[in-house]
C-alpha cells in the first residue's frame, strides 16, 4: 500500500469512527474507545504526512549547497 493509500485508509476510519461518535448510539465506554483509537489514528496519519514530505525533499541543485 502507497503512502498515500495508507493516509486515505486512515482517514476513512476516522470519519467512520466521527460517524458512530455523532450517531450517539455508543455507550460512554465505548466512545471513550473510540475516541482513544481516533488519537492512534491521528498520530499515524501525522507520521504518514510527515514521511511522505520527507520523501519528496529534493537536493539541492548542482552549486547550490544548503546553509548550515
Amino acid at each position: 500500500m502507497s503512502g498515500f493509500e495508507h493516509l486515505d485508509d486512515l482517514i476513512a476510519r476516522m470519519e467512520r469512527a466521527a460517524e458512530q461518535l455523532r450517531s450517539g448510539d455508543c455507550s460512554p465506554d465505548a466512545a471513550a474507545t473510540i475516541v482513544e483509537d481516533c488519537a492512534t489514528l491521528a498520530s499515524q496519519a501525522a507520521a504518514e504526512l510527515e514521511q511522505l514530505t520527507r520523501d519528496e525533499v529534493t537536493p539541492p541543485a548542482p552549486g547550490q549547497d544548503t546553509l548550515l
